[in-house]
């Protein structure tokens, strides 16, 4: 939608061909619906990829201010909500796409609905477009928008790295991003929905790798929220190398081995006459004490407070900080966010995002190998992306 805009607004007639029934699916469903446009605060570390530095050229020339300023003018009036992320007022993602849709009815754009680009070939200085309705078309043109793996049912079943492979460029290896945690454990149906806010480490092969803490929420199969997601690029980095991963959980934020102790010490002696069990409750949410003790090997749970040795003790305190699980995938590309991977961007010319090898053939959003943190950022990298490569093919 974007390249589109912007190929038009620059004096070019464009076509988009849309695999599903209507524009923006995928961005119906961001931000929980409300669809966070961009965040205030972007530098290239929110971004992934072999050369995620691409983007300061790509932001260099549309950043999140004209962004912003690009939605206030059609008509979005926007929000700061906190850690910088930005919606619009209505907290709906529907009407985002509407007013883009409105825009490219009034430029003139020609959208062919649910059909999809089975064939690209470049003839001369002609790219001939094969299409699912058995249909041809000549352009002088080609922006590859099509998104990448994350999310199929919305439509992004990966043909934009087939049809980028058959025009001779590589794609990098893809897995899911921005999606949940399988771990190890045969108790996580006893404790799915509850909600913490601690903090979660990745360890691979014994050594730390990346640390992000907010509200966790666990699972039938693992764990989920915000903290999470962050992770599982990292994760599944680690993963595909054929790393031992393990998921760090620590339940209780700002506290060190050495206060929890002394708190849980004098816990223990004020309530000396109950059960381990019953002594945390209003401290620890009351589904997770049972698993919590037994990974903190204290197999009877109606063990006397005052009955507790220090080394039980100190093996709760550990398991309150630092409560390990193997990781044993994430979920699949259905569940994620976005894609990791894709088409590799030393192929594509960094300020214009042309192909490097097909002159006229342009790439933006996700078909790319770059992908951002949650909070906006990818939304905000297929806006600038899309505007540059649609400008540019204008040229």
């Amino acid at each position: 939608m974007m390249a589109a805009i912007s190929a038009l607004e620059n004096g070019a007639s464009v076509t988009i061909a849309e695999k599903e029934n209507r524009l923006g699916k995928k961005v119906l469903v961001t931000g929980n619906g409300r669809c966070n446009v961009t965040n205030m605060n972007i530098t290239a570390e929110n971004y992934h990829g072999a050369n995620p530095l691409l983007t300061n050229n790509i932001f260099a020339q549309f950043d999140n201010k004209q962004t912003i300023s690009f939605f206030n003018n059609l008509g979005v009036v926007t929000k700061v909500e906190e850690r910088g992320r930005v919606f619009p007022m209505s907290d709906q993602a529907s009407s985002v796409v509407d007013i883009l849709t409105h825009r490219l009815k009034d430029l003139g754009a020609k959208i062919i609905y649910e059909t999809k680009v089975e064939d690209i070939k470049k003839i001369g200085d002609e790219f001939k477009v094969r299409f699912s309705n058995n249909t041809e078309a000549a352009f002088d043109r080609v922006v590859i928008a099509a998104g990448g793996k994350a999310m199929p049912a919305l439509g992004s079943d990966g043909s934009g790295y087939t049809l980028s492979e058959s025009l001779g460029h590589t794609v990098t290896p893809t897995w899911p991003s921005l999606v949940q945690l399988r771990l190890e454990g045969g108790f996580f149906n006893e404790i799915k929905g509850v909600k913490i806010d601690g903090s979660a480490a990745l360890v691979a092969n014994d050594k730390a790798v990346a640390k992000e803490s907010g509200e966790i929420l666990f699972t039938h199969y693992g764990v989920s929220g915000p903290a999470i997601l962050k992770l599982s690029r990292k994760a599944k980095e680690h993963i595909v190398a054929g790393e031992k991963v393990t998921l760090r959980l620590t339940l209780l934020n700002g506290l060190d081995e050495e206060k929890l102790d002394k708190f849980l010490a004098d816990r223990f002696n004020m309530l000396h006459k109950k059960a381990i069990k019953t002594s945390f409750l209003g401290f620890l949410q009351k589904r997770l004490i049972p698993e919590v003790l037994k990974a903190a090997q204290i197999e009877n749970a109606d063990k006397k407070c005052a009955e507790i040795s220090a080394n039980e003790r100190k093996n709760i305190v550990k398991t309150l900080l630092a409560w390990d699980f193997p990781v044993i995938d994430t979920n699949s590309f259905k569940d994620a966010q976005v894609t990791a991977g894709g088409v590799n961007t030393n192929e594509v010319d960094a300020k214009t995002l042309e192909s490097k090898i097909v002159p006229g053939l342009y790439f933006c959003g996700e078909v790319l190998d770059i992908d951002g943190d949650s909070g906006g950022y990818n939304l905000q990298f297929a806006w600038s992306s899309g505007y540059i490569a649609g400008r540019s093919a204008t040229k």
